[in-house]
This record gives C-alpha cells, sequence and structure tokens, in this order.
C-alpha cells in the first residue's frame, strides 16, 4: 500500500490523533522531537497552515495543534535548551529534505 492510497478522511483522522497525543504529551519537548524527527508541534502547525492555501496562517495552524496559543503553551510547558539539544536538532535537521 502507498500513502496515496490512504483516503483524505482517514489521513485527517490519524492527523487528529497524532495532534492529541502530542497535546497530552507534553513531557515531550519540541526540541527532543526536532533532535530525533527532523519535526515537532510548530512544524505540524505551520504544515496545516501551508496547506490550507492561505485560509489560515501559521499561528491559527499552532494554536489547532497545540489547542491554545503557542506563547501560552511555551510558558507552561517548554524549558529553555541545552546545547546538546541545540546540537541534536541542527543534526537532525540536515537530514530533512528539501522544503
Amino acid at each position: 500500500m502507498h500513502l496515496d492510497d490512504i483516503d483524505d478522511a482517514t489521513a485527517a483522522r490519524v492527523f487528529r490523533r497524532l495532534v492529541l497525543h502530542l497535546r497530552h504529551r507534553s513531557d515531550a519537548e519540541n526540541i527532543d522531537l526536532m533532535g530525533l524527527a527532523g519535526f515537532c508541534r510548530n512544524c505540524l502547525g505551520d504544515w496545516a497552515a501551508e496547506a490550507s492555501d492561505g485560509a489560515i496562517d501559521k499561528d491559527r495552524g499552532r494554536e489547532a495543534v497545540y489547542g491554545m496559543p503557542y506563547g501560552e503553551w511555551k510558558a507552561q510547558h517548554q524549558g529553555a535548551a541545552t546545547p546538546e539539544q541545540l546540537a541534536r536538532m541542527a543534526e537532525s535537521l540536515k537530514r530533512n529534505p528539501p522544503a
């Protein structure tokens, strides 16, 4: 089966489940997600905004992912990144495909 064989309704349910999982797992910090997978909650919100063809902006896309304004989530859940986390993220981002 190929990714394109998954219908849009199923893909939308998967996306929503992923977002709800990330909302529940606020202990999984964005910097660690970036270091391991090269994407984070901000990326998901930005990708949602890009996919909307201008219907929503990045702030609203991120708010949809976080369930609140990004600044509010950041103040409640995000600590300062360590130099090691930043280095791991930088290396991980080098492996991402071109945008």
